[in-house]
């Protein structure tokens, strides 16, 4: 009498192909220890990191509710969004290094959640507020905004191994958006005394500025070089509550003057660096 190949298990066929072993009978093995072990990590390769990758999701999000509330012509909501995107693309990478899950799909994910929230809702918000009032050098000036931040993550993705950690190369796309979303929350608010012959061309002068300022060589500093998991003076806490004091008393003065003057120090920085070296080459001549 002839007996019927068994089959062990009934999930047996889901096993991947090159991973099922037979015996002459026909029936269907567990896969060996060493091939499991390759099954492991092949699930590895293929999976992605969740806590990471959905604070950049969280980001992608309030970049994408930025485009949809310009277009709803509520420009402070969307300016508020943007500067939420800011905060969760931040706290993303920190997660990431933190807790030791970086990943090249992670990298790749971030730089795209980057160009909508940093490269294209700002540009959109300042065009549908203010620049589309000066005709096409309005949308000049927001292309020429949006293919800076572009070129800006391009250019930071292919030299990430060999630019100094300490300090960006160019302006990086959160803090130039900031600016754009600092500046209109600010009029919105009517902290700013410009009346509304100027507020375009206000607008178009600092959207070229944030625009050329990404993709240019003027350092700016990074922050990377702190680490939060070390110790730090009392003193730093305290700096810490002043301003998140002064932040909460006025948030789109404070907010857009913070970047101001960041958006300012890198061609402050480049030039000092210019003059030390100059200094020091003529004291080497005498």
């Amino acid at each position: 009498m002839a007996l019927k190949p068994r089959r062990n298990g009934r999930f047996a066929q889901h096993w991947p192909r090159q991973l099922r072993r037979r015996t002459p009978t026909g029936a269907v093995r567990p896969p060996r220890p060493d091939l499991r072990a390759e099954r492991q990590q092949l699930l590895r390769k293929r999976g992605i990191y969740l806590l990471p990758n959905a604070f950049t999701t969280a980001a992608l999000f309030c970049g994408f509710f930025a485009i949809v509330q310009a277009m709803n012509m509520r420009f402070e909501a969307a300016a508020i969004a943007i500067f939420a995107a800011m905060v969760l693309d931040g706290m993303d990478g920190r997660v990431a290094r933190m807790t030791h899950t970086q990943s090249a799909f992670g990298e790749q994910y971030d730089s795209l959640s980057d160009m909508v929230s940093f490269g294209v809702a700002p540009a959109l918000v300042i065009y549908e507020w203010a620049l589309k009032d000066i005709g096409r050098w309005g949308w000049l000036a927001a292309f020429v905004y949006c293919s800076g931040a572009a070129l800006r993550l391009a250019r930071f993705n292919t030299n990430i191994e060999v630019v100094d950690k300490r300090f960006f190369q160019g302006l990086p796309s959160p803090a130039a958006a900031a600016l754009i979303a600092g500046f209109v929350w600010l009029s919105i608010d009517n902290r700013l005394q410009l009346t509304w012959h100027w507020m375009p061309w206000v607008a178009f002068a600092l959207t070229i500025y944030a625009g050329v300022t990404m993709v240019s060589n003027a350092p700016f500093y990074s922050g990377k070089a702190l680490d939060v998991k070390h110790r730090v003076p009392f003193g730093v806490i305290l700096l810490i509550v002043v301003l998140f004091v002064a932040v909460s008393s006025d948030p789109p003065i404070v907010l857009f003057g913070l970047f101001i003057l960041y958006g300012l120090s890198g061609y402050l920085f480049w030039a000092y660096r210019a003059l030390a070296s100059r200094r020091g080459s003529g004291g080497d001549a005498a």
